[in-house]
């Protein structure tokens, strides 16, 4: 949906120059979509786009000279800024949800590692799940995505972690305790557990993430554990084509 770089509305005419003046505010702008923005061919994006949705890495598409490795890990980066970009779109979460944070990568040094990002997620039962970095394993962190991404009544499960005995002042909240790996009494969060294993074996034959992409990966595992039940390829083409890349210039890189 083409919205206008200053004010965000949907609405503008089209002048004679090919550019847009917005009915709100009068700013002026040019406006190109994310699969437009690619000069690789038609053909070329939608096979790209077909192997995404297969879980393809760029790497074992080295003997296709269709475009070269570095051209089709910039598509690649498009879709996934398309994905996140989808995801910090969707509404708050109510109702029962599970939530838990876990870390990704490992210590290190070089540019193919990680290194260790703290991710908190939150899962709906039988739903949509969330997942963001966050700076340090800190209350304040978690307490700050709560409020972000849940609105106040809500139901949460999470584990022994003193940080979220606050979670009573924003609604229900139910420990569950653990007793050799296992959820005593009927209570759990293996729905969550599930994505972060989901997450971690996605990651695996990437052979290593750089940080400052991290997040459009995490975005993307988001997307794709969003749609399981769905062909993804006709969405994704469809993002491409309905979102400006002015929307998704600031999540291409992330720094720190």
């Amino acid at each position: 949906m083409r919205r206008c770089p200053s004010c965000s509305r949907k609405w503008a005419y089209k002048l004679s120059d090919g550019r847009f003046k917005c009915r709100s505010c009068g700013y002026r702008y040019s406006w190109h979509s994310v699969w437009d923005s690619s000069r690789l061919s038609e053909s070329t994006k939608t096979r790209l786009v077909e192997l995404f949705a297969l879980g393809v890495p760029v790497y074992r598409q080295r003997f296709q000279e269709d475009a070269s490795s570095s051209a089709k890990e910039r598509f690649y980066r498009l879709i996934r800024a398309c994905c996140a970009h989808e995801e910090q779109l969707t509404d708050e979460f109510v109702r029962a949800m599970e939530c838990d944070e876990t870390t990704f990568g490992a210590h290190g040094k070089g540019k193919r590692g990680t290194g260790r990002v703290i991710i908190f997620g939150l899962i709906q039962r039988e739903g949509t799940v969330k997942a963001v970095p966050i700076a340090r394993h800190r209350r304040s962190e978690v307490i700050s995505r709560i409020r972000d991404y849940s609105l106040p009544g809500s139901l949460y499960f999470t584990n022994e972690w003193q940080a979220y005995a606050t979670f009573r002042l924003q609604g229900e909240h139910v420990v569950v305790r653990k007793e050799k790996g296992r959820s005593k009494g009927r209570n759990h969060i293996e729905d969550l557990e599930g994505f972060w294993s989901f997450a971690k074996n996605w990651l695996t034959p990437f052979r290593g993430v750089p940080r400052k992409f991290f997040h459009l990966y995490l975005g993307e595992i988001c997307y794709r554990f969003n749609h399981r039940k769905e062909d993804i390829k006709p969405l994704i083409i469809k993002k491409l084509k309905a979102t400006g890349i002015q929307e998704i210039r600031p999540l291409l890189v992330r720094k720190g």
